[in-house]
């Protein structure tokens, strides 16, 4: 068997440095194989000056020194080194079970999965807990930067896209240290990938009240996106919605408590009467409201058809609902501290994105007044 050093590049310019075991070494109790041993080590690739070349001459000498004494155990039959390595935990296999854990909803789910497949691309399919560091981190968030896209291989994946799967790889570093899988949270010295703010479609008051006016083919949609726009709800809290979750008091008027499906935080969220005429008659307490709405394409092609017949030219999607009430609210002056309780986001930096919406909004507003053909100075006040 024969042991080699070999180089992977990874971010800011530098390369990690492996041991690459030919054949592999095969763990005689539990079976598996492995190729290759992370050193946690690194060089420069292009050094700039007479440190980053000290750096490499001494990281070099290290590394060698270790391949040849894993060069000697080998020849001496010998593996406990690696042995103890193969009995960590299998990176790939806890990600997939935190993936299969996320099915709070389907958006949510896919998300995680396909952070599962590029990280099995990273790996090629293999990888131990011992093999993570700082630099396989990196590594991995550089990958997601230059890698295209699985569905499309003319692609790159998006900054959001980017942003999504490395937060979701964070999240599996930070549960495997929780569960003292790894010795240290590597994310915590890692900058994560921005998200690069997308503009977000809403309704105006009038496009609202048009789609009010206007007949569905899916009554029950109807009702679901005009409740959404009147109480900011999410498509995954109005399905679960009961009716004995809606409540009512002489002090404060109708109110729903529920835990929210994406946060999972609890919520008593304020509702207008008219947001409750809109219902109907109540059913059983644990009747859902909205029983028999479901997400499809068949859901999605009546939504798309019925703001068509209002008139609206927007591509809207239900979630732009919320984001209708979200807008409807500061444009009438509710302050954003206010708004962002009644989002239920976690920082008023979310509900922000609304405000900057807003803003622009008003500047395009402020434009839209005709030139009047004036010349600077060509009135003067007496």
């Amino acid at each position: 068997m024969k042991v080699t050093l070999r180089q992977k590049k990874i971010s800011k310019g530098r390369v990690s440095l492996y041991l690459d075991f030919y054949p592999a070494i095969v763990d005689p109790q539990t079976k598996k194989s492995t190729r290759r041993e992370f050193l946690g080590l690194h060089l420069y690739e292009k050094p700039k000056d007479i440190l980053e070349r000290n750096h490499n001459k001494e990281t070099k000498i290290q590394a060698d020194s270790i391949r040849s004494s894993r060069q000697l155990d080998i020849q001496r039959n010998n593996y406990e080194f690696i042995f103890k390595k193969m009995k960590q935990v299998d990176f790939l296999k806890f990600f997939k079970r935190l993936t299969d854990q996320k099915w709070d909803s389907d958006g949510n789910h896919g998300n995680w999965l396909s952070a599962y497949k590029y990280l099995e691309m990273y790996t090629n399919g293999e990888c131990s807990t011992a093999d993570i560091d700082r630099d396989f981190c990196e590594d991995f968030k550089e990958f997601l930067k230059t890698t295209h896209s699985i569905k499309s291989k003319a692609k790159k994946l998006s900054q959001n896209s980017q942003a999504s799967y490395f937060s979701k790889f964070s999240v599996a570093i930070e549960e495997a240290f929780k569960k003292d899988y790894l010795s240290e949270n590597y994310m915590l010295k890692i900058d994560h990938i921005k998200q690069k703010e997308t503009e977000r479609e809403f309704l105006t008051l009038e496009e609202l009240k048009a789609l009010y006016s206007t007949e569905c083919e899916f009554p029950l949609l109807k009702v679901a996106a005009i409740f959404s726009a009147l109480t900011g709800l999410r498509w995954s809290d109005l399905i679960n919605l009961t009716w004995g979750e809606i409540q009512y008091s002489e002090i404060n008027g109708h109110f729903i408590r529920f835990i929210h499906e994406k946060t999972d935080r609890p919520q008593t969220l304020n509702i207008p009467q008219q947001a409750v005429d809109l219902l109907g008659y109540p059913k059983g307490r644990d009747h859902k409201i909205f029983d028999g709405l479901k997400y499809s394409a068949w859901t999605n092609l009546k939504l798309a058809e019925w703001i068509m017949r209002a008139g609206i030219i927007k591509k809207i999607t239900f979630h732009c609902f919320r984001h209708t009430y979200a807008t409807l609210q500061l444009s009438l002056g509710t302050d954003i501290y206010t708004v962002s309780k009644l989002l239920n986001h976690k920082s008023v930096k979310t509900t922000q994105i609304y405000a900057k919406v807003i803003d622009q909004k008003r500047k395009e507003a402020a434009e839209r007044i005709p030139d009047l053909g004036l010349k600077p100075g060509g009135m003067r006040i007496a």
